[in-house]
């Protein structure tokens, strides 16, 4: 080749290319995300062909249809009315109202009991300190179906019977099978308390909105509290005495030999509740101790310096920072005890797993209630998510 001229001769093979591509991490990102998502496209192919296989082979029908069908079995404690002449579609519902009742209320007094335990460990006094500490280390290395199985037969089991039912505050009565409260009765009028009610709520968030940004603004405070406390409390109440009392409630009346009248608040339910309860809020009470760890000292240090009572720099500085640092964690504590509640079928409360199985042993429909339970669960977690995330930016430091 003389000089000055251009070498036109071809590169030997496309091998080059390919190879610089792989190293290009654009393309090679691309080249993986593809290669997964056939490799689950195939594997979610080869199930549904081997499931509609195995079916036709065994001569069974798959899809919903069977939902329609007669239950046949009564379920003990339900939110709802529900009969064995029900659908099955029906008993699902109550078995997810069932679970969504644990949950919530599971939720609630875990968050509170864990609150006050990770606050009480940090504590200056000696006794409350120790205790907090063994409630942790004890709750947090059981197993929960142990604590659910103690609740139930270590406790509840132990109670009086029914004839002999241990009188409590309020026309309650505690015995072996379950807490007998009085029954509320429903009129008309409660629907307009219950307007009532959710238009105090939303007068406390514009008035609480209000106050936080005058006090920006301006820096001078407006205590909400009893602001929140007089709309909450007095409007419903100012509405239920003008509606006439539309409020009756169906007492438990103890018997010779047993309750009549009112509800009643299973074992199961209650061992549960419990359980899931204690149990979780040993880990929420690690996560709160750990977030109030975290808080630089001097934030305390220096509100200690302007003469807030050590309560007060607690609740006003410490914790709130704090929370920024416990939500992500608890999430998680939230998201397992939503599914440590299918361990009621241990115990034989009706939840969703524990209503399923029975539909699945009836029906033989496995597929089809693998598929509502998956789906029920992920829903839930996937909200629960969903929520806490917001909660979480809500509390995030805004930058200036």
């Amino acid at each position: 080749m003389t000089h000055g001229a251009v070498d036109t001769t071809p590169l030997h093979g496309t091998g080059w290319s390919f190879r610089s591509a792989m190293y290009d991490p654009k393309y090679r990102s691309i080249f993986f995300q593809v290669l997964t998502i056939v490799i689950l496209v195939g594997i979610v192919w080869w199930v549904a062909h081997n499931t509609a296989v195995n079916l036709a082979r065994s001569n069974t029908a798959s899809g919903f249809g069977f939902l329609r069908g007669r239950a046949g079995f009564e379920i003990g404690q339900s939110l709802i009315s529900f009969s064995s002449d029900s659908t099955y579609a029906r008993a699902l519902v109550v078995g997810i109202l069932n679970t969504l009742l644990v949950a919530v209320t599971g939720i609630f007094t875990a968050t509170i009991i864990g609150f006050l335990i990770g606050i009480g460990r940090l504590s200056h006094n000696w006794l409350i300190a120790k205790l907090c500490t063994v409630y942790v280390e004890v709750f947090r290395n059981i197993p929960p179906l142990l604590v659910i199985f103690f609740w139930y037969l270590g406790v509840l089991s132990v109670l009086p019977q029914p004839r002999e039912s241990v009188g409590l505050p309020f026309s309650m009565f505690l015995n072996n099978r379950g807490l007998a409260f009085p029954k509320p009765i429903f009129e008309t009028g409660m629907i307009a308390v219950g307007i009532a009610l959710v238009i105090a709520i939303v007068a406390t968030i514009i008035i609480a909105r209000w106050a936080h940004k005058r006090q920006a603004a301006t820096g001078q405070p407006f205590h909400t509290v009893w602001t929140s406390i007089a709309l909450i409390v007095g409007l419903p109440l100012l509405v239920f005495v003008v509606s006439g009392f539309p409020l009756t409630f169906d007492v438990p009346v103890a018997g010779k030999f047993n309750l009549t009248g009112g509800s009643v608040v299973g074992p199961e339910f209650m061992s549960l509740f419990l359980a899931l309860s204690f149990y979780t809020a040993s880990f929420i009470a690690e996560i709160v101790r750990g977030g109030i760890r975290g808080v630089p000292k001097g934030q305390s240090e220096a509100a200690g310096a302007l003469g807030l009572h050590p309560s007060s720099v607690t609740r006003l500085v410490v914790v709130p920072q704090a929370l920024r640092i416990i939500i992500p964690p608890l999430t998680s504590q939230y998201l397992n005890l939503t599914k440590n509640s299918s361990l009621a079928i241990a115990i034989g409360f009706s939840d969703l797993v524990a209503v399923g199985g029975t539909i699945l042993n009836q029906s033989g429909q496995a597929i089809e209630i693998v598929c509502i339970w998956g789906i029920v669960y992920l829903s839930l977690s996937i909200l629960t998510s969903l929520f806490m995330n917001w909660f979480n930016a809500k509390m995030a430091l805004v930058e200036r």
